[in-house]
C-alpha cells in the first residue's frame, strides 16, 4: 500500500487542480442510510418493509403496498461532538443546523378486477450525507513537518525553481507558494543539493514542531428518486428506482505550524497554509428491489443499489503565510499568483461502489387490515464495496499524466478500503393510533490496514401517531463514529494520522396525508 501512495504522491505535481486524496471516495460512501422519522426509529431497516417513503431510497419494491396518494414532509436537525487524538494531544469542536428531511409524493393504483394487485408510483429527496461540521486538533510533532510534502514534490518534480516559480507553473497550489515564501528551499549537503523546509531544521534538533488542523466542511449529498412499483399475487413486490445523486461539497482547510522554543535563531516561527476546495456534482443510479411473503406474517427483502455515476465540478485555490528567524523575513503568497489570477478548475467522474442489502420481517397478527396488526420485528443486512469507487477525468484534454495519475488513484482505492458489511435491527409496536419504535444499525471498518479503525453506530427511538389519513411521526437518534484523519502524507515514511471519535443527536419529524 506504502508504494501505492507513494506513486501517487509522485505523480501529484503534474495535475494542477485536481485535490482528490483515497479519503474523497469514502466521503459519499461510508454512511448509514437516512430517511424518514419512522424509517429511522427502527435503524433505517425498511428493505423488507413497505408503507414508508423511505422504500424509494433503500428497497422501492416496499412502495407496492401502496393503494392511495400520499403526501409527505420531513424536517431534521442535530448536533455533532468531534474529539480528536493526535499526537498524544486531545481536542474537541462540534457543529449543529437544521434542514429539510425526506419528503415526497406517492400515488397507489389499486386494480379494480383483482384486489391481490396494484402499483404505485413514487417520487422524493432526501440528504443521504450532510457535511456540515468544523473539525480541529492540535499535537506535538517531532516525526514529521506538513511542508516535507512541498519538499518532496518539488524534488520529485525535476523541475528548476524558475519554471516553479512562473505565471503557469505546474505546482500552483503547494510548491510554487512554498518557494516563493522560502518554506522549502535549495540546501547543499555533503556536496548534494537538496530540497529542505525550514521546520525540518528543527526537527533534526530534536524539537517538537506544534502543528494545528482545522478542516471546516459545508454542503451535502441529496437523492431524487423516481420509484415505480408492483403487488402480485399478494406473494410479491416488485420495484425500481431511478435515483439523480446532486453534491455541493465545500471545504477549508488551515494547517499551522509554529515553532514552540523561546530561540529566535533556528531559523523558523512559523507558517499557515489555507487550501480552498470545492466540487459540486450530480449523476444517475439505480436502485431495485424485491419483497416476498411465503407466510401472511412473514417478509424477505432483497434489493440492490448500482453503482452512481457522479460527474464533478472542482474548483481550488490556496494561500501560504511563512514567517522565518534570522533573518527576520514574513512573506504571504496565493496560489492564483501562478495560475494567472484564476482559480483552479478540474472536471471527473467518480463512480461510487454499489451495495446489497437482504432483510426478513415478522409481523405480528398479519391481516389484510393493517388497523388490526400489533407490530413487527426487522432485521437488514448490508455489503457497501467501498474498493469498488473509480475516479476519471472528464476534462476536454486529458493529459497522459493525468490518465496516469487517476489510474494510480483507483490502484490506491482498490488496495486502501475494503468491503464492509452493516447491520440493523428496528421494531414497531402499535395502540391504536399510537406505536412505539425503537432501532439499531451498525456499519464495520472499510479500512484494509488494521491499525487504522472505523465504524458507525446509531440507537434510535421514536413515537408515531397516525388517525383518519393524517400521520405524524418523531425521532431521536444518537450516534457515535470513530474513524482517522491523515492531515498530510509522505512517501518516505508512515503517515502519521489522529483518531476521531464523534458523537452525537439528531432530531427527525415526519408529517404525512393520506387521501
Amino acid at each position: 500500500m506504502k508504494k501505492l501512495i507513494a506513486s501517487l504522491l509522485l505523480s501529484l505535481p503534474f495535475i494542477k487542480a485536481t485535490a482528490q486524496i483515497p479519503e474523497d471516495a469514502l466521503r459519499y460512501s461510508y454512511y448509514l442510510n437516512q430517511g424518514s422519522a419512522r424509517s429511522m426509529a427502527i435503524g433505517g431497516a425498511m428493505t423488507s418493509l413497505g408503507g414508508d417513503i423511505s422504500a424509494i431510497f433503500i428497497n422501492p419494491a416496499g412502495l407496492g403496498t401502496y393503494r392511495n396518494r400520499e403526501v409527505v414532509l420531513g424536517l431534521n436537525g442535530g448536533q455533532i461532538n468531534n474529539k480528536f487524538a493526535y499526537r498524544d494531544s486531545l481536542s474537541n469542536s462540534k457543529k449543529g443546523g437544521w434542514g429539510f428531511g425526506t419528503t415526497g409524493f406517492l400515488l397507489g393504483f389499486p386494480n379494480e378486477g383483482n384486489s391481490k394487485k396494484s402499483s404505485s408510483i413514487g417520487i422524493a429527496v432526501q440528504q443521504t450525507v450532510g457535511f456540515k461540521n468544523d473539525q480541529q486538533y492540535s499535537g506535538y510533532n517531532n516525526y514529521s513537518s506538513f511542508s516535507e510534502q512541498f519538499a518532496e514534490e518539488m524534488a520529485k518534480s525535476n523541475l528548476s525553481i524558475g519554471q516553479v516559480l512562473n505565471s503557469n507553473s505546474p505546482l500552483p497550489y503547494t510548491a510554487a507558494p512554498a518557494l516563493f515564501t522560502y518554506l522549502i528551499d535549495t540546501v547543499t549537503i555533503n556536496g548534494i543539493t537538496q530540497i529542505k523546509s525550514a521546520p525540518e531544521y528543527l526537527l533534526d534538533s530534536g524539537t517538537a514542531i506544534l502543528q494545528n488542523m482545522r478542516k471546516q466542511t459545508w454542503g451535502s449529498m441529496h437523492e431524487i428518486g423516481f420509484s415505480i412499483a408492483s403487488h402480485q399475487q399478494d406473494k410479491w413486490l416488485y420495484g425500481a428506482t431511478f435515483v439523480i445523486p446532486i453534491v455541493s461539497y465545500k471545504q477549508i482547510t488551515t494547517f499551522t505550524e509554529k515553532d514552540p522554543t523561546a530561540n529566535t535563531n533556528n531559523g523558523f516561527d512559523f507558517f499557515t497554509f489555507t487550501d480552498e476546495y470545492k466540487s459540486t456534482g450530480s449523476g444517475v443510479q439505480a436502485k431495485l428491489g424485491v419483497i416476498y411473503k411465503p407466510l401472511t406474517h412473514v417478509r424477505l427483502g432483497m434489493a440492490f443499489h448500482s453503482p452512481a455515476m457522479i460527474m464533478f465540478t472542482e474548483e481550488r485555490s490556496t494561500r501560504l503565510t511563512t514567517k522565518l528567524e534570522n533573518p527576520d523575513q514574513f512573506s504571504q503568497a496565493n496560489s492564483n499568483t501562478f495560475t494567472n489570477g484564476q482559480k483552479g478548475l478540474s472536471n471527473y467522474a467518480y463512480r461510487s461502489p454499489w451495495r446489497a442489502l437482504v432483510s426478513a420481517s415478522y409481523v405480528f397478527r398479519e391481516e389484510d387490515n393493517i388497523l388490526k396488526q400489533k407490530g413487527f420485528v426487522t432485521a437488514d443486512l448490508e455489503y457497501v464495496r467501498h474498493s469498488s469507487g473509480r475516479y476519471t477525468s472528464q476534462n476536454e484534454e486529458v493529459t497522459p499524466e493525468e490518465k496516469a495519475y487517476f489510474k494510480e488513484l483507483t490502484n490506491v482505492i482498490k488496495t486502501y478500503y475494503k468491503g464492509s458489511f452493516q447491520f440493523k435491527l428496528g421494531a414497531e409496536l402499535k395502540f391504536k393510533v399510537m406505536m412505539l419504535r425503537g432501532g439499531f444499525a451498525y456499519a464495520g471498518n472499510p479500512y484494509r490496514d488494521e491499525t487504522f479503525k472505523a465504524n458507525r453506530m446509531q440507537i434510535s427511538g421514536g413515537l408515531g401517531y397516525r388517525n383518519h389519513g393524517f400521520y405524524v411521526d418523531l425521532t431521536y437518534v444518537h450516534f457515535e463514529n470513530k474513524d482517522i484523519d491523515v492531515p498530510y502524507r509522505l512517501s518516505d515514511r508512515s503517515n502519521t494520522y489522529a483518531g476521531l471519535q464523534q458523537r452525537g443527536g439528531t432530531i427527525l419529524a415526519t408529517a404525512g396525508v393520506k387521501f
